[in-house]
């Protein structure tokens, strides 16, 4: 999982339904309770509200890691892989900006700039199957994005590692 945050508006904190396991890019709802859950999860999670800023998953494993150059890099170990794990709230990125992220579904890869984006299940989605409306626009797509550790396969950098094969999309958020 992966996000760049190259502008944003707003970084809400909010706190975290019990059981919940967000990866950090995905969409997020808020249930009525006023916590944060995965966009999609339940039946009355669909209205997206931003950005997951932070994961929050107690297993660990690569999938789960900081994206990095090599596969199995972990964050907050002391944690248990928890980013979210001392305050039980999670960083929320709202109101707009500009970010890049790795969690899409594979109809976002056939899109050309400022196409539309919506929310399916917490990935951002070509199609608005779950009624979010618009939630950003693209303004780049899928591809290598550099991690700005010298290297060869990025103008001298080396590609960040993540999801969708180490691909991402760039897109301004209007949510």
């Amino acid at each position: 999982m992966a996000l760049v945050e190259k502008f944003h508006v707003v970084a809400a904190e909010r706190p975290i339904a019990t059981g919940q396991t967000i990866k950090e890019g995905q969409i997020v709802s808020l249930n009525t309770s006023g916590n944060v859950v995965l966009q999609g999860y339940g039946s009355a999670n669909y209205i997206p509200y931003g950005i997951a800023g932070d994961t929050r998953n107690t297993a660990g494993g690569a999938n789960w890691g900081m994206p990095g150059i090599a596969t199995g890099w972990q964050s907050r170990v002391s944690d248990y892989f928890d980013e979210t794990k001392a305050s039980g709230k999670m960083t929320v990125y709202h109101s707009g900006g500009e970010f890049a992220t790795d969690q899409f579904n594979s109809n976002v890869a056939a899109l050309t700039p400022y196409a539309p984006l919506y929310a399916v299940d917490g990935m951002f989605d070509a199609a608005n199957g779950q009624g979010s409306g618009i939630v950003a626009y693209l303004t780049q797509a899928d591809g290598s994005y550099p991690s700005g550790v010298p290297g060869v396969d990025i103008n001298g950098d080396q590609a960040l590692a993540g999801a969708n094969t180490n691909t991402y999309i760039e897109f301004k958020l209007v949510i």
